[in-house]
C-alpha cells in the first residue's frame, strides 16, 4: 500500500464558455483533500472547515466532488470530528459522525472502493491497483 494524501488539489481544469469569438475557462474544482491508495486511485474527500461551521458543513459540495471522481468515501470536517458518508452503505449506515480518532484506515477505505467498484477477485484488484 502507497498511501497518499494530496491538499488542494484542483481535479478539473473548469468548464470552458465560449462567446462568437472569445473564450473563458470557468472556475475549477478543487477539493481541500483527495485521499489516493495508490498513485491515480482516489478512494476518498476529504472537505475541511473551520469550527465555527458544523460537521454537515461542505457535504453537499464534497458529494458532488465524489461523483465527478466517481468514489465511495465522502469525509467532512470542522476539527473538532468528521462526517462519514459512506456511498456504500444502506440508507441506515449512509452518514456517521466519527471522533478524530476514529477515521478509517486506508485499508477499510480500499475495501469500501474495492466494494463500491465491484472488485472481487485478486487479478480484477491487480488490474485497478
Amino acid at each position: 500500500m502507497q498511501l497518499q494524501i494530496l491538499e488542494e488539489c484542483s481535479f478539473t481544469d473548469g468548464r470552458i464558455y465560449v462567446k462568437g469569438k472569445l473564450t473563458a475557462r470557468g472556475k475549477r474544482k478543487r477539493a481541500d483533500y483527495i485521499l489516493y491508495y495508490k498513485p491515480n486511485i482516489p478512494i476518498a474527500i476529504i472537505e475541511a472547515k473551520d469550527n465555527k461551521q458544523s460537521l454537515r458543513s461542505g457535504i453537499q459540495q464534497a458529494l458532488e466532488y465524489a461523483h465527478i471522481l466517481d468514489i465511495p468515501c465522502v469525509f467532512t470536517s470542522n476539527g473538532d470530528g468528521f462526517l462519514f458518508h459512506d456511498r456504500t452503505a444502506g440508507r441506515e449506515d449512509l452518514e456517521t459522525e466519527l471522533s478524530l480518532d476514529a477515521f478509517p484506515s486506508p485499508e477499510e477505505i480500499w475495501q469500501k472502493y474495492k466494494k463500491y467498484k465491484r472488485i472481487t477477485t485478486p487479478d480484477e484488484e491487480r488490474i485497478a491497483a
